[in-house]
């Protein structure tokens, strides 16, 4: 039977994370955000807001699911070796600081909606991807953009047409980067204002990150003319999916000449058609995809009175050069970039948001996004030393693979020594 002895020894299980705070700093994303925000407090002593943010990413990195989690790292890293974690009161109370005010925008039916934009939270935002080098001047991106629903309880939620009152904050990416965040009511139609939002976003990538968007893709959401006469003004292309084409259905059912193509593993039939009803200077391309009632819904009898029943998805583009099946299959790959919403809410705090205001809770949401764009950044420069780590993992497998080693600070030759118990000499080299 094995012996099992307490030892005192203060050892803590997170080592990994004296190599993140020297990345922190050595990425530039430190200065960035200190020179971006400016001095907090009179003194010296005070945390700066760089101090805040890699704390909360510490918090995080330790598997934590809110900012509170990291008053258990807060004893151990605190002032050692210049690295100053702060606590979540602190945390808070900074964030809080960087709030803005809402702004009321009614509706032709007279409702209220609150938006919160905050330029300077989203002006940091593409500082700090400009700082670690993941933008850069003259990059041509292809930009997505889409809103995510977050449940939260707050004071000033608002219910939603998803059974809950939240927040439905529009959300612009770029790959796995995010690259622009606004909040607004959780009661607010997608379509309310977005033309707006949108123009904010193009305007701060061209013009502070000086980036060229290429491509722009949405779901229907998106789908009305003065959002597509703002997207069609500051992209070479656009890809938004049609909301409706009950109108049509008549034209696609005439239709004869539909192609047989493969896509996902499925065979559908594909065809395009001039979207001649709306914004015809715009020569706007329908691009539909059709699927046999029975594939989509095998349930269903695929048989109608007038032979095959079909199920039609369109795309609106006024891309003209690349086939229907090229248009598809490259929209399709947008759902890669709904997935940055399942990473947020589960990695980097979104599905408990801290506050009780929609504006202060506006802050966290870009901060978090900040830091969850820092971390596809240590993907780049710790993955390739670390055998199990790739650009695309996940929190969970990164602290367990990188972060997650035992350490213990030590006094040796008037000198404080950090102790990892590892054979990985990737910590040295990143020391």
């Amino acid at each position: 039977m094995a012996k099992v002895q307490l030892k005192s020894d203060t050892i803590n299980p997170f080592g990994g994370l004296f190599s993140i705070f020297k990345q922190f700093e050595r990425s530039g994303i430190r200065s960035a955000i200190d020179a971006h925000l400016g001095k907090r407090g009179k003194t010296k002593a005070a945390y700066s807001h760089g101090d805040i943010f890699a704390s909360l990413f510490a918090s995080y990195l330790c598997g934590g699911d809110c900012v509170e989690d990291v008053m258990d790292l807060k004893p151990f890293w605190d002032r050692r070796d210049g690295i100053r974690v702060c606590s979540s009161d602190t945390i808070l109370d900074a964030l809080r600081g960087l709030a803005c005010d809402n702004v009321g925008y009614t509706s032709e039916k007279g409702v209220t909606y609150a938006f919160n934009t905050n330029e300077t939270m989203n002006a940091l935002l593409l500082k700090c991807l400009a700082a670690t080098g993941q933008l850069n001047p003259g990059d041509m991106v292809d930009l997505d953009f889409d809103h995510q629903f977050i449940p939260a309880g707050k004071k000033d939620a608002r219910f939603s047409y998803k059974k809950a009152d939240g927040y439905f904050p529009g959300v612009a990416t770029v790959g796995g980067l995010i690259v622009g965040v606004e909040n607004r009511d959780g009661n607010a139609n997608v379509r309310f204002r977005q033309a707006d939002t949108l123009e904010r976003v193009f305007t701060r990538l061209e013009k502070l990150s000086r980036v060229v968007v290429r491509n722009f893709r949405a779901d229907c959401g998106s789908f009305s003319e003065e959002i597509v006469r703002t997207v069609a003004a500051h992209c070479e292309h656009f890809y938004i999916r049609a909301s409706s084409c009950g109108s049509r259905r008549a034209e696609f059912m005439e239709h004869a000449e539909w192609e047989e193509v493969s896509i996902g593993g499925k065979t559908c039939g594909v065809a395009s058609f001039r979207l001649d009803t709306m914004l015809p200077e715009l020569n706007i391309r329908l691009v539909v995809q059709r699927t046999p009632v029975g594939e989509e819904h095998p349930s269903e009898q695929p048989e109608g009175l007038f032979g095959t029943e079909y199920v039609y998805r369109c795309i609106a583009t006024n891309d003209w050069g690349n086939s229907e099946a090229d248009i598809i299959r490259y929209y399709n790959k947008r759902g890669a970039s709904e997935r940055n919403f399942d990473c947020q809410n589960n990695d980097f705090g979104w599905a408990r948001l801290p506050f009780s205001f929609l504006n202060e809770n506006t802050v966290f949401l870009v901060a978090t996004a900040i830091l969850k764009n820092f971390y596809l950044h240590l993907l780049t420069v710790i993955g390739s030393r670390v055998e199990g780590l790739d650009g695309k993992a996940r929190l969970k497998r990164f602290i367990r693979t990188f972060v997650t080693v035992p350490a213990k600070w030590t006094r040796t030759g008037r000198q404080t020594v950090l102790n990892l118990y590892s054979r990985r000499r990737v910590y040295l080299e990143l020391a």
